[in-house]
């Protein structure tokens, strides 16, 4: 390993460690994450040829300009995704689009709303994706639990089950699409094999946090009203419900009929739902000056939580630095020679290894790596691929930033880092071992 490696290297674990520590420095983890996707790419400056065997002389920033744009495109179809199902949830919330789902919900039983909360989040994140899904199910909790250290219990759920919902679908995880892309997978191999395994890495968890809620929830006043005033009908808010709700489940549909990436599904949703809200609003000239204004699509973007978006960037641009120098390959290699044969251990390994980067360059590094066999684990729906999808999409809970939902509801909520890992990370790590001992008695023992 070169020293311009290794220092590459100690950029990113110092970056990373003082995202850790948030809580302590008081530096916000955005200014963190940018500085560390700057340093990273400056240090890789100090020489790429070292690492692009065609940036020599004149073809240098050529080259190098070809690199950082093609992963900035990458990174910035999730960046799009995100404002745009941001946008889409919180337009559906401020109209009054979850009111008649949160009475649906609603209970003044902490550990009844704890199951639902868990189920709904898991079965709907297998339907749209671990991402979106943490926001919606964000958004309900804040109508329903008004006590934070109530709330962030359940916002921590949110992230394992969304995670564990993401793992046994085929369109609901950025890596189970491109495991099913790839063709390594099949939609009704892992369904049929991980569905169980995901249950239990979302049911062990639920359990456990549903031992430190005891008592009943208490509803404030205003909570027993309508959760958001609005000067729309009830049909106009239904409306603005169903295409907002019926929108994000149709985007991955969308994607698999256009092979377009999603973040066009969610574009397309989100002009649809701008331009009937524009409709509705339009006959409301003398409410506008009353709140009317403030509903509508074009004011709600000057709100979108910038801070987590630039966080996504600085993340994904730093881990991105890392697999062009080639760290990630070199570890998966490592792994396979370490651990050759048993896949259970490699696969579990990995799964550790998404909650500290992002899953997304792991599992890409991994199709690299290992071929497609006729037969075997390393064939279609084998044991590797299968177990790769569970462990990269549950592994990411056991750390707030070790995925998508995390970082979001990380900002949503204003999670610590620290205290997801002292309250929930063995937790997480719990449901995850017990859900591949399940698969490998499922494989091994009882021959399934």
């Amino acid at each position: 390993m070169s020293s311009l490696t290794l220092a590459i290297i100690i950029v990113f674990c110092i970056g990373y460690f003082l995202i850790a520590i948030e809580s302590v420095t008081k530096i916000n983890k955005a200014a963190i994450a940018l500085l560390m996707f700057v340093f990273c790419w400056t240090l890789f400056m100090i020489n790429p040829s070292l690492y692009l065997p065609n940036a020599i002389g004149d073809q240098t920033a050529t080259a190098v300009s070809e690199v950082l744009e093609r992963h900035l495109g990458g990174t910035a179809t999730t960046l799009f995704f995100l404002m745009g199902a941001m946008t889409i949830v919180e337009l559906v919330d401020q109209n009054g689009g979850f009111n008649f789902v949160r009475n649906t919900m609603r209970t003044k039983s902490k550990k009844k709303l704890l199951w639902r909360i868990a189920f709904m989040t898991f079965f709907l994140s297998a339907i749209l994706d671990n991402l979106t899904t943490s926001i919606v199910m964000i958004m309900i909790l804040r109508k329903l639990v008004s006590e934070r250290k109530d709330r962030i219990i359940y916002a921590s759920l949110v992230i394992i089950s969304a995670n564990a919902g993401g793992a046994f679908s085929p369109i609901g995880d950025v890596t189970t699409i491109m495991l099913w892309n790839k063709g390594v997978i099949s939609a009704p191999g892992i369904i049929r094999e991980m569905l169980i395994p995901s249950i239990i890495a979302m049911v062990v968890p639920a359990f456990i946090l549903s031992l430190s809620l005891k008592g009943y929830l208490t509803f404030k006043a205003e909570q027993d009203q309508v959760a958001q005033a609005t000067e729309l009908t009830s049909f106009q808010r239904k409306t603005i419900f169903f295409l907002g709700v019926g929108g994000l489940i149709f985007v991955p549909i969308f994607k698999s009929i256009t092979h377009l990436p999603p973040f066009v599904g969610i574009l397309l949703v989100l002009g649809l739902l701008w331009t009937v809200t524009e409709v509705f609003y339009a006959h409301l000239q003398g409410t506008e000056e009353k709140g009317a204004m403030q509903k509508r699509v074009s004011q709600m973007l000057t709100r979108i939580d910038m801070p987590t978006i630039l966080f996504f960037l600085g993340i994904l641009m730093a881990v991105s630095c890392l697999e062009t120098i080639g760290v990630l390959t070199s570890l998966g290699n490592g792994l396979n020679q370490t651990f050759h044969g048993n896949y259970y251990l490699i696969t579990g390994i990995i799964g550790v290894l998404s909650s500290i980067v992002d899953n997304v360059p792991l599992v890409a590094g991994c199709m690299g790596m290992y071929p497609i066999a006729e037969t075997g684990a390393m064939a279609v729906d084998g044991i590797f691929w299968q177990l790769l999808a569970y462990c990269a999409g549950v592994g990411g809970s056991m750390l707030i930033i070790g995925s998508a939902a995390g970082v979001v509801v990380m900002g949503l909520e204003k999670i610590s880092f620290g205290w997801y890992m002292r309250h929930i990370s063995w937790i997480a790590f719990a449901g995850y071992i017990l859900g591949i001992i399940y698969y490998w008695i499922e494989k091994s023992i009882l021959a399934i």
